[in-house]
């Protein structure tokens, strides 16, 4: 037995689910009309709702104690003190310290640095080899070097300014770099390649083929006018031929999904300006100092993380929805996916043994009221148990806009109340709807650069939490090499250098000479 499943708290808990599992939200609610304002709290300018879960003051009670039991308050502790807790490869863990007031001498430096370029192209006066002004920042990365900065920009979008215009790439299919480029000129393009260690083979794919795209209309000598790096291989960046003043660097104490705050974040900052992203830094910093200091029985990370293991190590459920009624959060789902996934999705511990236990469950998710008309249809009547989060923006951008956005609001809250409540229809069973669906409710006062960041920080710290619920390495992500080495050498192979040997399976060696094929005219 495991030393999670072997704690005081874990039996406790499996006996309190043996008692819960079949209780109903509409009778605690029935039980305790006080229910919604004891389960609620507002931390860092977010208000967040859980009062339709499957719980009670004991179950809250004993999910404390086991964060307690797995001495959550001294792995808070060892990360911000720069302790090397990403074990496998001896690192630090300080993604914090990027937003902190006042932030390291190197992460200052870098900042303004940062600040400095960003002006000098929002203002139009970074110029080309021609002496035109760039008017469009392309940033190629992939993972944490786009989807973090991705899904920022889309929020924030009103913060953009006209010029220059921004745009991600991350996918090495050739089309999504070829999409962008329609419409740009070489001549007012900049590049910026974000790779941690300039060896990203996707990013550097992509980076060639802008370079090439560029050698089209601009002269060799010249075409580090059109780019910019931000990473740790200061070196590899240089080499392709990026003047050092434009090489912003990364640490290797910041991991990729974490990196939305150093200078990963270029690209954002030269979209919204310097001044909303320190809003967005300073947001990040107040939900930091929540989660430090509040105790886990009203700290929001460590709920939301609690409550993700009840139901994914109690109840079985496989995966969690996470609904934004917000069109411009539609990216939001996607960034946490890499978030959460990517850091907790692990079966075995800090010490290499394999959990007798379930680790980090599938997330996914759309924005509402979209999926009301997908999916929702599975989460009322389906067979399967789908813990959710709906998050809300309270007031709209625009207040021309109040009528379509208490719309909007009214279907994120009905909702959230028929998948708790249910309603019972036993002569027709096709109109019977279980409920006893749990999900949080997290409203953002305004959608804008302070709320994204506690709201982006919130779930970093969940994604901590419940790595030191279940002993696992949330700061690693080994699982993407093995794909990585197949495909290096399954290249050459498809382009008819070397054959594919014995040591690939039937099934791969097929599809290799199928692909190899021309297709019939």
């Amino acid at each position: 037995m495991s030393s999670l499943t072997g704690t005081e708290a874990w039996r406790r808990l499996s006996a309190h689910h043996a008692q819960m599992r079949n209780v109903h939200m509409r009778d605690l609610f029935a039980r305790d009309p006080q229910r919604g304002a004891r389960y609620s709290l507002e931390a860092a300018g977010l208000f967040l709702d859980y009062a339709k879960h499957r719980i009670t003051d004991e179950t809250l009670a004993l999910l404390c104690a086991l964060a307690r039991e797995r001495e959550l308050g001294r792995w808070i502790e060892r990360m911000y003190a720069g302790e090397p807790i990403n074990n496998s490869e001896r690192r630090a863990v300080l993604h914090v310290a990027l937003r902190a007031d006042p932030p390291p001498r190197e992460v200052g430096e870098t900042l303004a640095r940062m600040r400095a370029f960003a002006e000098g192209l929002r203002r139009g006066e970074t110029r080309g080899a021609t002496g035109e002004a760039i008017s469009d920042v392309v940033n190629l990365g992939i993972g944490g070097s786009d989807l973090g900065p991705r899904m920022a920009a889309r929020a924030l979008r009103r913060y953009c300014g006209q010029r220059p215009r921004v745009h991600f790439v991350a996918n090495v299919d050739p089309e999504d770099l070829n999409a962008v480029l329609e419409g740009l000129r070489p001549e007012s393009t900049l590049f910026i390649v974000a790779s941690k260690t300039f060896t990203t083979a996707e990013t550097l794919m992509n980076a060639r083929r802008a370079r090439a795209w560029l050698a089209s209309r601009i002269a060799e000598a010249d075409l580090g006018k059109h780019f910019a790096a931000v990473s740790t291989n200061l070196a590899a960046a240089g080499q392709f031929g990026i003047a050092p003043e434009r090489i912003f660097p990364m640490w290797d104490w910041v991991g990729g999904r974490f990196s939305l705050w150093s200078a990963v974040g270029l690209a954002l900052m030269i979209a919204i300006g310097p001044e909303a992203f320190d809003e967005l830094l300073a947001g990040a910093r107040a939900m930091d100092e929540h989660f430090r200091a509040a105790p886990p029985e009203a700290n929001m990370p460590v709920l939301l993380a609690l409550l993700g293991v009840w139901y994914t190590n109690f109840f079985g459920a496989h995966t969690h929805a996470v609904l934004p009624y917000a069109e411009d959060l539609q990216l939001f789902p996607n960034h946490l996916q890499q978030l959460e996934m990517e850091s907790n999705g692990k079966r075995v511990d800090r010490e290499g043994a394999a959990v007798d236990y379930q680790t980090g469950p599938i997330l996914w998710g759309s924005v509402g009221t979209n999926g009301q008309h997908a999916f929702h249809q599975l989460l009322h009547q389906g067979t399967r148990l789908v813990p959710a989060d709906f998050i809300l923006v309270r007031t709209p951008t625009d207040a021309r806009d109040a009528e379509a956005h208490r719309m909007l609001l009214a279907n994120a809250l009905a909702q959230s109340a028929a998948l708790m409540r249910g309603q019972d229809d036993f002569a027709e069973p096709h109109r019977h709807y279980p409920g006893n669906q749990p999900s949080s409710t997290i409203v953002l006062p305004r959608l804008d650069p302070r709320s994204l960041g506690a709201l982006v920080a919130l779930y970093e710290h969940k994604v901590f939490v419940q790595g030191v619920i279940w002993g696992v390495n949330s700061f690693d992500q080994w699982g993407v090499e093995l794909g990585k080495r197949i495909a290096q050498s399954l290249t050459p192979m498809l382009a008819g250098i070397s054959a594919p040997g014995e040591e690939l399976d039937s099934s791969t060696r097929a599809l290799i000479r199928r692909l190899q094929q021309r297709p019939p005219e």
